[in-house]
């Protein structure tokens, strides 16, 4: 027997290109709140930057700012340093254990909601519908051939996409530096050079991935559909096809006929409006897909439709794969569950977390001191036999006015301590004065007698007493000796 193998097309294309998806406008309570959604985190996102939050005088004013050049993160009454890092990673995880009860509540409503590329895309998907038209209309301008008037449509709608991608990027520089006189120094081109180039870099990221790419972001780039599919629990509600109800599927019409003639039928009506009203393009229908993003616009148009026919709403509605389970076995659905297990722990691990982070900034200090011992050499022998070693201190005063600082150590009987170029008080502690909202290095000597410098080292004490707010600081490092 002679078997026969085929050979594919070398000429062919090796996948399918993607289809271009045109979500059809829909009203209901899933795009109000997406709208609402939509006008706040814009409204947040362009806005912030001009607003204004007094420091007192010699800081700056903009509410929220990371500031390079003092190297400090303000956010409104809030400043951290490049040392309390430990705030951005504690706000990393709670980030992440925030997303994660989310998906444990109702599945992807970060995606659907709150995403940015959900949230840009929404807002370039209404300047297409404005210029070019509702779904039919845009498939209808694609099939034409090229006129004037295709030509001045599709300019306007790609001129407004660059203007809303082009003030994206610019919003975002605006939060590296004073707002008002970057946009006077961009508009002077008098702007440093790497401000027009990450404008540049996001208004093209912003006008490809909302405006050409879409979809394709969601279904092939993004990371969190894959793992959201493994911490999804049967509890989670999730935008589901309710299939007892709705099936077997048919017309309005074949439906009369088949419950005339004795035969079930289910609600569903074979309009396909959850189809056209996707972003992504997918059919509900068929079950949880990964180009589902919880956004609801399904439901709402489903619920029109069923309005409209006088039937029950919720054929298409948030559920829990436990529901749809217990009504395909004919059984009555369990009740929500949105306190359990999971739940519990993402909720305590997000107040443990939070609470340790508000804790910490409530109780920081704003006098810092570090040292570093001078290795070259480790310690020096005077004429009179003593030891000296040299450190180097840094000292960060995290406040906004200018404050004295005492230097005095913990050492042994007989040790004495100079910091150059500093006062000595009347208890002869040197003092230093720090400027307000900065750090300054001194350099500090200590030397210790013979009979106290029991080598090859000790530990010794420095401290910092700040003689105005009557705080301190201290530091322990090692004393060298023969």
């Amino acid at each position: 027997m002679t078997s026969h193998v085929t050979i594919p097309d070398e000429d062919g294309p090796l996948y399918a290109a993607a289809k271009k998806v045109y979500p059809q406008s829909v009203k209901g309570r899933f795009r109000r709140i997406k709208w609402a959604l939509l006008a706040f985190c814009l409204g947040v996102y362009y806005f912030l930057p001009f607003v204004r939050w007094d420091r007192g005088p010699a800081l700056p004013d903009q509410a929220v700012l990371v500031d390079f050049e003092r190297r400090r993160f303000y956010f409104f009454f809030i400043e951290l340093w490049p040392q309390e890092v430990y705030y951005l990673t504690g706000l990393l995880i709670l980030a992440a254990i925030v997303l994660f009860l989310m998906n444990a509540i109702a599945g992807r409503i970060w995606c659907g909601y709150l995403c940015p590329q959900t949230v840009w895309t929404d807002l370039f998907l209404a300047v297409e519908r404005l210029i070019e038209g509702d779904r039919r209309d845009r498939i209808k301008l694609d099939g034409e051939s090229w006129s004037a008037s295709k030509v001045g449509l599709k300019a306007a709608k790609h001129f407004i996409w660059l203007m809303i991608a082009w003030w994206t990027g610019g919003a975002w520089v605006l939060y590296f530096s004073d707002a008002p006189t970057l946009v006077k120094d961009l508009a002077t081109f008098e702007a440093p050079f790497s401000a027009y180039l990450w404008i540049g870099i996001l208004t093209a990221t912003t006008y490809v991935f909302a405006g050409h790419m879409r979809e394709q972001v969601c279904l092939y780039m993004c990371p969190w559909p894959r793992i959201q599919a493994a911490l999804t629990d049967s509890d989670a509600l999730n935008v589901t096809y309710k299939f007892d109800r709705g099936e077997p599927r048919a017309s309005v019409k074949q439906a009369a006929q088949l419950k005339a003639a004795g035969q079930p039928a289910g609600d569903c009506v074979e309009c396909k409006q959850c189809i056209a009203v996707c972003p992504t393009g997918i059919d509900i229908r068929e079950g949880t897909q990964l180009g589902c993003i919880q956004c609801g616009l399904c439901i709402d148009a489903c619920d029109d439709v069923m309005g409209k026919l006088g039937r029950p709403t919720g054929l298409i509605g948030y559920d829990t794969l436990k529901a749809v389970e217990a009504r395909a076995c004919g059984t009555t659905p369990p009740a929500l569950r949105l306190i359990r297990p999971r739940t519990m722990l993402y909720a305590a691990i997000i107040a443990f977390v939070g609470g340790a982070m508000l804790y910490q900034l409530a109780t920081r200090a704003f006098l810092g001191m570090s040292v570093v011992h001078e290795r070259t050499p480790l310690f020096t022998t005077l004429k009179d036999g003593s030891i000296r070693n040299a450190y180097t201190l840094r000292i960060a005063n995290k406040r906004s006015e200018e404050r004295p600082i005492a230097i005095t150590l913990d050492a042994p009987m007989g040790t004495t301590w100079e910091v150059v170029g500093a006062q000595q008080t009347a208890d002869w502690r040197p003092i230093v004065v720090i400027p307000p909202d900065s750090t300054l290095d001194v350099r500090l000597f200590v030397t210790m007698p013979q009979p106290q410098a029991k080598g090859p080292s000790q530990m010794i004490q420095i401290k910092a007493a700040d003689l105005s707010f009557g705080e301190s600081a201290s530091v322990k490092d090692n004393f060298f000796a023969p």
